[in-house]
């Protein structure tokens, strides 16, 4: 991946994105040559020569100050996660620390982040990083994701369990996850934020090299560059013993484990989909007693 590239590739998809009416300018004439804002419309709005401008979008973020980025976020209209999106690429074209300080998180869980795992008992919870492997889950969450662990056909035994992975290079993603559209627009585009936030992690990089190589539904999705934060919504499953859950989910980041993410499941009290979390639970039961004693928490 290049930095330049996806700077390049960034501003302008999002400048075609807005049109001359929804930036309150005139629109003269009526054929334009270019989906959306021009260069120099938005340099207009940002306040900035058109020079200086299309050498922003040719990719020279590196000596852009906060003012003039921010300039650039509102002219182009971008939203929470484009926004944090631009200031990281500009941060990786200056080779300035990521956000989060630079750190990540390295080594083993804490055993007191497994035991608060370990102690939502009544809610499917796993934790994760950027690149989307899943690190540790608690027993529902283990059930809630039996099809990663169970298809082996992309994910060696020695590999952490990756979701993306899974989704697009193996026969029962689509099938597991009946909001396919969605789930591909949000996986990618949580991907695409992680690449902004560390641009340079090799195991970040190959996993993307790899699935922009076998899926073509990945590589077109990514050629879109889509960013988007992820803290709460809700998210559909069809899992293989208790057929279809559409559960709400919390994702919180963990400010000690820097680029770690626990995200939980949950639904209403007395709905059908609370009830299949409660069929869930005693399949999840069965299944842990017909192999010897396994542990509450599974950690990768």
């Amino acid at each position: 991946m290049s930095t330049e590239s996806d700077i390049r590739e960034f501003l302008a998809s999002r400048r075609a994105k807005i049109t001359p009416q929804q930036a309150g300018l005139p629109a003269y004439g009526g054929n334009r040559r270019v989906p959306g804002l021009r260069r120099e419309e938005v340099a207009l709005l940002a306040g900035v020569s058109i020079d200086y401008y299309v050498r922003l979008e040719r990719g020279n973020l590196a000596g852009a100050s906060e003012e003039v980025l921010d300039a650039v976020a509102n002219a182009l209209q971008l939203d929470d996660a484009e926004r944090a999106h631009l200031f990281d690429l500009a941060r990786a074209a200056a080779k300035r620390p990521a956000r989060r300080s630079g750190r990540r998180a390295r080594g083993p869980l804490p055993d007191s982040v497994l035991r608060v795992l370990a102690s939502m008992s009544d809610s499917p919870a796993f934790i994760r990083n950027g690149r989307l492997d899943i690190l540790a889950t608690n027993r529902l969450g283990r059930a809630l994701y039996a099809p990663l662990y169970t298809d082996r056909s992309t994910d060696r035994s020695t590999e952490t369990v990756n979701i993306a992975r899974f989704k697009f290079l193996t026969p029962h993603g689509r099938d597991f996850f009946p909001e396919w559209q969605e789930s591909v627009n949000t996986t990618v585009s949580l991907l695409r934020t992680e690449a902004g936030r560390a641009p340079h992690d090799s195991e970040l990089t190959g996993l993307i090299g790899e699935l922009v190589t076998h899926s073509e539904e990945f590589r077109t999705a990514w050629a879109k560059h889509n960013v988007r934060l992820h803290h709460t919504g809700r998210k559909s499953f069809r899992h293989p013993a208790v057929g279809i859950l559409t559960l709400d989910y919390d994702a919180m980041e963990l400010p000690a484990q820097p680029g770690l993410t626990l995200t939980a499941y949950s639904a209403a009290p007395g709905t059908p989909d609370h009830d299949a979390l409660q069929l869930l639970a005693a399949w999840a039961a069965t299944e842990e007693a017909q192999h010897t004693g396994g542990p509450a928490v599974s950690s990768q």
